[in-house]
C-alpha cells in the first residue's frame, strides 16, 4: 500500500488505524496483483464461525475467564498497545489472535444478527451507515473479546482509531459444487 498507517509500528505487529475503505482498497489491489477476485473481508457469520472453531462458550477455548490471557491481548495484559501477532495460543483450527489485539472489519453492514447458527452464513443487513467490527482490542476489557461480541463503526472513520485492523479471507473454491477450501488470512 506504500505506507503503514499504524501508531504502533513493528514487523510483527498488526496494522491498525485502518478504515473499512482502506481494507477494501487493499483487497482490490491484492486481487489485481494476483489476477483473482477471491480475497475479501469475511462476513460476520464467517468471522464468528472461524473464531469459535467448532467450540461453544464465551471464547474459542471455552468459558473460563482465567484462560483468556493465554489466547488474547486485551486491557489486562497488553501494556496499552498492540502486541506481536501469533504469540498467544491459537484456536482449535490454528487461527491466532481471534480475541483481542485489534478489532477486525467484517464485510457486513451493522444490523440484526443471529449467532444461533453462524455456519449457515446468514447475510447481515443489506444497507446501513456502519460496518461490523469483531474481536475486541488490546484496550478492551474481557467482555469485548468474546466470540459473540460485536461492535460497529463508520467505514470512513478518523484515522486516530488505533485499535481497528482487519483479517482477509480467500473465498472457498468449488469443484463440481463441492467446497474444497476456506482459508482465513492473517490479521492486517
Amino acid at each position: 500500500m506504500g505506507s503503514n498507517p499504524s501508531k504502533f509500528k513493528g514487523d510483527d505487529l498488526p496494522v491498525e488505524q485502518v478504515t473499512w475503505e482502506d481494507a477494501q482498497e487493499f483487497i482490490r489491489r491484492l486481487n489485481v496483483k494476483e489476477g483473482t477476485d477471491k480475497y475479501r473481508l469475511p462476513t460476520e457469520a464467517e468471522w464468528e464461525y472461524a473464531c469459535r472453531a467448532g467450540k461453544e462458550g464465551k471464547w474459542s477455548f471455552g468459558s473460563e475467564e482465567a484462560s483468556l490471557g493465554e489466547y488474547a491481548w486485551y486491557s489486562e495484559n497488553s501494556g496499552g498497545k498492540t502486541q506481536p501477532a501469533g504469540k498467544k495460543r491459537p484456536n482449535a483450527w490454528g487461527l491466532y489472535d481471534m480475541h483481542g489485539n485489534v478489532y477486525e472489519w467484517c464485510q457486513d453492514f451493522y444490523g440484526f444478527y443471529s449467532s444461533k447458527s453462524p455456519e449457515v452464513d446468514p447475510k447481515g443487513a443489506s444497507t446501513g451507515e456502519d460496518r461490523v467490527l469483531r474481536s475486541g482490542s488490546w484496550g478492551d476489557g474481557i467482555n469485548k473479546t468474546r466470540c459473540a461480541y460485536r461492535d460497529k463503526c463508520k467505514p470512513l472513520i478518523d484515522k486516530s482509531y488505533i485499535s481497528i485492523g482487519g483479517r482477509f479471507i480467500h473465498s472457498p473454491s468449488f469443484i463440481n459444487g463441492d467446497r474444497i477450501g476456506f482459508r482465513v488470512g492473517r490479521s492486517l
